[in-house]
């Protein structure tokens, strides 16, 4: 665990807590030292191959020309910031960083579309006319550029992060969350992980992000919990689903809670929803639901990252994609940042 993300524990959650930040195999099995797997242990070479399979698809849909230069997406999601930004993501996943890789020209195409995308208020989003987006996006945007930015310290991206950063600080509510455009309204858990993350990374990438903020917006998500361990859509009520408990559940890891009765019960409802993930939103869930695991560690580590691989891994295309009603972009750019999990590549994923 990085210097920046122990400062982030720190200051959202007090000496006690942010003592707690050790190892999180330890907080997933207790006194028992379980045996993780190493990365060449769960990533077979038919994993391998599909990963690159899929960057490979995921690089040949990056748009070369125009305004939408650097970005991904077809049909009502051609230009989209949020899947640019996921696509960045995957690459970096693979350890190519701006400019610099096999997928470095592929990473510095994207962050430059997210840095022409970020408005004066910051807020990114295409066509800031009519501000086509919501904070879903600008939230995925600004993780990727806090990625981006820590890996090379590009002063535009920076300054555009800066930006970002600001206009998400400004649109936090009086609970500690988001909704889907940058202004102060009601909220709802699945944007305010969204930004919660994008926070987080800015800050191990040296943005300020102040302690209030921090506080408000984990106190918001612990909130959210119900008692059977699951996370509801919006304080006042509302459903809960296995991906808004995934999303829940990194939002913990995240606060530096790494055991007790939370993690705990949020854990359990995850493993035994795992095959029952709503399709609707299967990747976004999935997306989340690894990172848990790979922060909890030890046996739920172990049995959930080949369960998802080789459900991926069945489920791509013969052209290396794979697909979802938001776009194959979309998915493949998803399915590639599960998949290179062990890889241990991104900043914001680090135990």
């Amino acid at each position: 665990m990085g210097s920046g993300r122990r400062a982030f524990l720190r200051s959202a959650t007090g000496a006690g807590i942010a003592s707690a930040a050790l190892p999180s195999a330890v907080a997933a099995d207790g006194d028992n030292k379980v045996k993780e797997k190493t990365a060449d242990e769960l990533m077979t070479a038919s994993t391998h191959a599909a990963i690159e399979k899929g960057l490979r698809h995921l690089a040949g849909r990056q748009i070369s020309r125009g305004s939408n230069r650097g970005a991904f997406g077809t049909g009502g999601y051609a230009g989209s910031v949020g899947i640019c930004a996921l696509g960045g993501l995957a690459f970096m996943s693979e350890g190519s960083t701006p400019g610099v890789g096999r997928f470095g020209k592929n990473v510095e195409l994207a962050a430059d579309f997210l840095a022409r995308m970020t408005g004066p208020t910051g807020y990114i989003a295409r066509n800031m006319a009519a501000a086509v987006g919501n904070m879903y996006g600008h939230g995925f945007a600004t993780l990727c550029l806090s990625q981006a930015y820590g890996m090379s310290r590009k002063k535009l991206i920076g300054d555009k992060l800066r930006a970002a950063v600001r206009c998400t600080l400004a649109a936090q509510n009086d609970q500690g969350g988001w909704r889907y455009q940058p202004v102060k309204s009601d909220a709802d858990l699945s944007v305010t992980v969204c930004q919660i993350m994008a926070l987080r990374a800015a800050r191990d990438a040296g943005i300020n992000v102040p302690d209030a903020a921090r506080e408000k917006c984990i106190e918001y998500v612990k909130k959210s919990q119900t008692a059977d361990g699951s996370f509801r859509y919006t304080l006042g009520g509302g459903h809960t689903t296995f991906a808004l408990t995934a999303a829940g559940c990194v939002s913990l890891f995240s606060a530096g809670i790494y055991d007790g009765p939370q993690i705990e019960k949020g854990l359990a409802y995850l493993k035994r929803r795992k095959d029952s993930a709503e399709r609707h939103y299967y990747f976004y869930g999935h997306y989340y639901a690894v990172q848990a695991m790979w922060h909890a560690g030890g046996n739920w580590w172990n049995d959930w990252y080949p369960s998802i691989r080789d459900k991926l891994l069945s489920s791509q295309n013969g052209d290396g994609s794979w697909s979802d009603s938001y776009g194959s972009e979309y998915a493949t750019a998803m399915a590639c940042i599960i998949l290179q999990m062990p890889n241990d590549m991104l900043p914001v994923f680090a135990r």
